[in-house]
């Protein structure tokens, strides 16, 4: 039987492109076989109100962020992690998918592995399935993202062996614990990268009364947000509105104002991956005291972070190489060999009841 569906696979790979997603909430990454990771951009839709038309995809519309005229918004399709407009996620994966295959067109829909949180109803599993489907794709496969950053990051996920994965993304952050090809035990939190954006958001209001933008609150992160101390001090000149007077006004920022803003959001996602290590068998919890947690998603980046939960957890961490492109560089090596990870895979409602 496996036989007979790797050879189908085959015959239909000449007729159509193999195409990995991560739908995220900040950014949709998308892997085609053969070519590695060929699209990164944020996870905006423009929509010109008035006739309903999508006026810009992903970077040009995040460009349009707080920029636009009152007939033209700029959204979120995807909020912590799952769909809330179906419709403008058709629109976006399209474009997407349209333009993974630019030039590379085939005769048939491609075939498509998409990441998502874990533990999401299958409801909202249904959203991305259809979704995909009406973006173009012939056939529609779902994997949890632990999952996919555990295999995009190589490691023994058949193996009777545990291994923990920490998937810091920009709505929601994925903890879980693999072993034998299966998530064990697993929690999806809404503490990640937007959650510590909108923490910045309101330090400044409150500390320096002062309102920034969104955008700006994830310049400000990337640039100089540090869990721990460091003997160098970093800044950050911020722009935005005079809470007072109303007129622009520009402050300088520190690290330790960002530490003093998310920090009570950190110390909260340390207690979420408490808890799952306390939910893992006794034997799993011995490998991972061996192999230590894995750190994906961009939230891996924040300077002093690893450092800050080995302390916290008394367990190692490691950061994936290239920690971002974890979960898609995943879905691409599903897609390499669908038979072997067809257990990791979330399955369809069909699938699991026996029809008469």
């Amino acid at each position: 039987m496996s036989g007979a569906r790797a050879l189908k696979d085959r015959m239909f790979g000449v007729f159509s492109n193999d195409i990995g997603i991560d739908l995220g909430t900040a950014n949709t990454l998308v892997h085609v076989k053969g070519r590695g990771v060929v699209i990164n951009e944020p996870s905006i839709v423009a929509v010109n109100q008035k006739t309903g038309q999508v006026v810009a995809v992903g970077a040009q519309a995040k460009e349009m962020l707080g920029r636009t005229p009152a007939h033209i918004t700029a959204v979120q399709p995807v909020v912590d992690g799952v769909i809330s407009d179906f419709e403008i996620t058709s629109e976006m994966l399209s474009y997407l998918i349209t333009k993974a295959q630019a030039g590379r067109s085939k005769l048939l829909g491609p075939r498509v592995v998409v990441g998502v949180p874990s533990g999401i109803t299958s409801v909202e599993v249904r959203a991305v399935r259809d979704a995909a489907k009406a973006a173009g794709a012939r056939e529609v496969h779902v994997v949890e993202e632990p999952m996919a950053a555990a295999i995009g990051i190589e490691l023994p996920v058949h193996a009777p062996q545990g291994s923990m994965v920490v998937d810091i993304g920009g709505g929601t952050t994925d903890i879980g614990v693999i072993s034998l090809g299966g998530l064990v035990t697993s929690r999806n939190v809404k503490i990640a990268g937007d959650r510590f954006n909108a923490d910045i958001i309101s330090y400044i209001r409150n500390e320096s009364k002062m309102l920034i933008g969104e955008k700006t609150a994830e310049e400000v992160k990337i640039a100089i947000a540090s869990i721990l101390r460091t003997g160098e001090r970093l800044e950050y000149v911020a722009r935005g509105r005079d809470l007072v007077t109303g007129l622009p006004r520009e402050i300088l920022v520190t690290d330790e104002d960002i530490r003093n803003a998310i920090g009570h959001s950190v110390d909260e996602l340390v207690e979420a991956i408490k808890e799952v290590l306390e939910t893992a068998p006794p034997e799993i919890l011995a490998d991972i005291m061996q192999q230590g947690i894995h750190l994906a998603g961009g939230g891996a980046l924040i300077r002093g972070l690893p450092e800050f939960l080995v302390a916290a957890l008394g367990v190692p961490v490691h950061v994936a190489n290239d920690p971002l492109t974890a979960v898609v560089r995943g879905t691409g090596i599903i897609l390499e060999n669908l038979e072997a990870y067809n257990e990791a895979l979330v399955k369809n409602d069909d699938e699991l009841v026996p029809t008469e």
